[in-house]
């Protein structure tokens, strides 16, 4: 497989019906992929395709070498929006092909090549037709449902052999396009499909890792922040240490739902993986302090919203109001404290124009969310708060 730059197309056709003959799924992957070198040699850019290619091997097979040879003469030509569609007529053969191996699924890396390729091109696509909008990467969602389906349907009793091992690989890349789509209510049949799979535990813990990022990113998404901190740390603590712009990434989600449920990150972590951005966040949060939170959103607000996280950076206000409030309680070292104690607190920490209202409205939204335990005497304008226990820890709440 050397030279590949060199090869005549027939020599090329010659070895991909040799690997696929002899069960190689992997070289025929390689053989198939868009990322390979074979992508650069001119002799495979024919202008007689179809006519070399028929006759000369088995179908499917002629159907997915003709299709991926005219994506590669497409992106050649950067003629986007038809390498698509050829790519997509590769995705659509490799279905066929899966269909007809009825008792063996060692074509299984040619389907995640085939189907990560057409993640790619319709990503490439989508940025050169700008009109398209996301359906593009929809459409090529489509076919990688198809491809999905035919994995879940194998019920073959050898787990060695059945195609359901694919399945993590394809929900890996659908999730990676519904995210980018922004259409996450499409993931939930996929993430039920995985968990109630006998394999959950046997995949890849590459494959595990990235579905778990995903699955957590989710359930933050879906203020479920128990579920989100133990997905999102089990990517973290499992993605491999030299893969450090990937482990960033992770607690880029993690550290605002660990800060969420009380968790603070040493600024030593943050260090290590360059996301100081959150550092004045921890210490603003900490102290109570509105105002240095709305400086830190400010300066790394392109950050936070490049990240998704704006308005879950956002809710940690309210983490800083318990905590503000809770230092008011301490210093006053009293059960019921005037609701003006707290108004007084928080025109200190920048809220200037707050009044008496709508302290008592910010107080009550707290009691309301089991930050504080008590209640509010508006006859009296004070808040009664629990004797015991009257600030749970914020990792209890969730």
């Amino acid at each position: 497989m050397s030279n590949m730059a060199s090869y005549t197309l027939n020599q090329y056709i010659q070895m991909v019906e040799r690997a696929f003959r002899t069960s190689q799924g992997t070289v025929v992957a390689k053989l198939l992929s868009l990322r390979d070198e074979h992508v650069g040699n001119r002799n495979l850019k024919s202008s007689d395709i179809a006519t070399l290619v028929e006759g000369n091997c088995v179908a499917p097979l002629d159907e997915i070498i003709i299709a991926h040879l005219l994506c590669v003469k497409a992106l050649f030509y950067k003629d986007y929006m038809g390498a698509y569609n050829h790519q997509s007529a590769c995705v659509g053969s490799v279905v066929k092909l899966l269909q007809v191996q009825k008792e063996e699924n060692w074509s299984l890396p040619l389907m995640y090549t085939v189907c990560l390729d057409l993640r790619l091109v319709a990503q490439k696509a989508e940025c050169a037709n700008a009109q398209s909008n996301g359906k593009l990467l929809e459409k090529a969602a489509e076919s990688l449902l198809a491809c999905f389906r035919v994995c879940a349907a194998d019920n073959r009793s050898s787990d060695y052999e059945t195609k359901r091992l694919g399945m993590l690989n394809l929900v890996n890349q659908l999730l990676k396009v519904y995210f980018r789509i922004n259409k996450l209510h499409l993931c939930k049949p996929l993430i039920r499909a995985i968990d109630s799979s006998p394999f959950k535990d046997q995949f890849p813990l590459a494959q595990q890792i990235t579905y778990r990022y995903f699955v957590g990113r989710k359930a933050m998404f879906d203020s479920d922040y128990r579920s989100a901190d133990e997905f999102l740390s089990f990517a973290f603590q499992n993605c491999h240490r030299a893969c450090s712009k990937n482990k960033q990434l992770i607690l880029t989600y993690l550290v605002p739902v660990k800060m969420l449920l009380g968790y603070m990150p040493a600024k030593c972590l943050l260090e290590k993986y360059d996301l100081l951005q959150f550092w004045d966040l921890v210490s603003a949060v900490k102290k109570g302090d509105l105002r240095g939170i709305d400086q830190v959103m400010e300066e790394h607000e392109r950050f936070f919203i490049q990240a998704g996280i704006y308005l879950i950076v956002e809710k940690l206000k309210i983490t800083a109001y318990r905590n503000l409030f809770r230092k008011v309680y301490l210093a006053e070292n009293t059960h019921q404290i005037d609701i003006a104690s707290f108004q007084a607190a928080l025109q200190i920490m920048g809220q200037d124009d707050v009044d008496s209202d709508e302290t008592q409205c910010i107080v009550a939204n707290l009691i309301y969310d089991g930050k504080i335990k008590g209640y509010i005497s508006y006859q009296h304008k004070k808040v009664v708060v629990s004797k015991q226990n009257a600030f749970p820890p914020l990792s209890s709440l969730y």
